[in-house]
């Protein structure tokens, strides 16, 4: 797994852990692996995430997400008022267009989604909050990086995944983009030019977040 280093060597390291189980619960062996330290450093951090309540161990004895990173997770959302006021936005985004909207912040080199509604159909898209994705590929991204508030909508075609179509627009706030706002399906469903089904739609749920933003 990709590893960020900073200045602080044994803090990298432990977070190196914790991100390493972000998808699902492992054991000391799994952590050796997905993060290529020694598993003596593996366990010694563990623990001391453990210890912290970072981590917790499972019935089965592997390490899982403790539940304080519940807690500190929920403070992050406190303290970032724009997802919740953007979700009647996204409800409507959905109701509009019947996929998955999806709300996302820049994070140094990364998008992170910090609110979503689901698509009611079977098949659709699913990004949980705090996922982090690329910010180079998908609509997402091209919408963050734009550079004018024009009303323009960006769309993209099995960039980030293959199969799945997006088009994103970027929220406004002060002149600056402080957001993305978008919907993602199959492409069976958004076709080769998702920009053209819903990107009037997409702008229209990024001004209404703008302007919830600001009440």
């Amino acid at each position: 797994m990709e590893q960020i280093i900073s200045a602080v060597g044994v803090l990298d390291k432990a977070l190196t852990i914790l991100y390493s189980i972000e998808e699902r619960p492992k054991s000391l062996v799994e952590l050796v692996e997905a993060t290529g330290y020694s598993r003596a450093t593996a366990h010694r951090l563990a623990g001391a995430l453990e210890l912290h309540g970072l981590l917790r161990r499972t019935a089965e004895g592997r390490y899982a997400m403790g539940f304080r990173v519940l807690s500190l997770g929920r403070s992050a959302e406190r303290s970032f008022p724009l997802a919740e006021s953007a979700l009647p936005a996204l409800e409507q985004l959905v109701a509009t267009t019947a996929e998955s909207a999806q709300l996302y912040v820049r994070d140094g080199e990364r998008r992170v989604c910090v609110a979503a509604v689901e698509s009611s159909h079977g098949l659709r898209t699913i990004v949980e909050r705090g996922a982090a994705l690329s910010l180079t590929a998908g609509s997402g991204g091209m919408a963050l990086a734009a550079t004018s508030d024009d009303d323009a909508w960006f769309d993209s075609v099995a960039q980030r995944e293959p199969g799945v179509a997006s088009v994103s627009a970027a929220v406004w706030i002060g002149g600056q983009v402080v957001a993305a706002v978008g919907v993602s399906g199959p492409i069976e469903r958004l076709t080769s030019s998702p920009g053209e089904l819903h990107g009037q739609a997409v702008v229209l749920a990024a001004k209404a977040i703008s302007v919830a933003s600001r009440s």
